[in-house]
């Protein structure tokens, strides 16, 4: 591993890496993509914990009161919305801080970052849809009596149907872009190796989730897939960051 010798104040120098010759890896760049990817996670878990939730969100009765009945339910995928799009812009700046020059592993991370971009786009529609549309709907059916009722409830479901598919191809995407990252993490080597293993496998459990979604909606079944993601991005976004502050006087990556 080459010696590196860096100033405290050079937060954005870059650190040459284990046997990589001229190839560096922007220190500062880093921290601001381990920063962005930390706070988003923050963001939507503390927006989670405001969402509606029925006993089972397959209960579409059971469901749709609970949503008619949160005053704060826009706010609340408003927020989701802007932790996913610092989580997935961070992925962006991840893939570019780790500064990949030519070959097929630089055009592996161009189309790692352009599955985490189309990702952000996907996932404001779905937000548009969650919790703009389908907050409308609810509330119709809610205040509708008699025969109209029935209308309103078919219309809202139509609208839920809807957001399982655009959630599904979400999950889908995203699974993929972290996944696509975590390769070319692995094979640079310029941040922990193990941080790269742990996104990959986030990045399944977000494959798996895509596929219940669009097969059976939220079922319990996705209960198991979603926690374990939960689970390994908490653990590797939060190494990512103590790793990047870390980076002063070596870089390189554990085996």
């Amino acid at each position: 591993m080459d010696d590196i010798q860096t100033g405290d104040s050079g937060t954005t120098r870059s650190v040459p890496l284990e046997g990589s010759g001229s190839r560096t890896v922007d220190r500062g760049y880093l921290r601001t993509a381990a920063m962005l990817i930390f706070g988003g996670v923050v963001i939507s878990l503390l927006a989670g914990l405001f969402h509606a939730d029925a006993a089972s969100a397959n209960d579409h009765v059971a469901s749709f009161t609970e949503y008619a009945h949160s005053d704060i339910w826009t706010a609340v995928h408003l927020g989701q919305f802007v932790g996913m799009a610092l989580f997935a812009g961070g992925m962006i700046a991840l893939l570019g801080a780790l500064n990949v020059p030519h070959g097929a592993l630089a055009l592996t991370a161009r189309f790692g970052a352009l599955s985490a971009a189309v990702s952000i786009a996907l996932y404001g529609a779905l937000q548009a849809v969650d919790g703009v549309a389908l907050k409308h709907a609810v509330n119709a059916w809610a205040s509708a009596a008699g025969p109209e009722k029935a209308m309103r409830f078919v219309s809202a479901e139509g609208i839920r149907w809807l957001e399982w598919g655009m959630r599904s191809y979400h999950s889908f995407l995203f699974g993929s872009a972290l996944i696509i990252s975590s390769v070319v993490i692995v094979a640079t080597r310029r941040v922990s190796r193990t941080i790269g293993i742990l996104m990959g496998l986030s990045g399944v459990s977000y494959l798996a989730q895509g596929w219940i979604i669009g097969a059976e909606g939220f079922a319990t079944a996705n209960a198991v897939p979603t926690l374990f993601g939960i689970f390994l991005t908490v653990v590797w976004t939060v190494w990512l960051l103590i790793s990047a502050w870390r980076l002063k006087e070596r870089a390189g990556a554990d085996v």
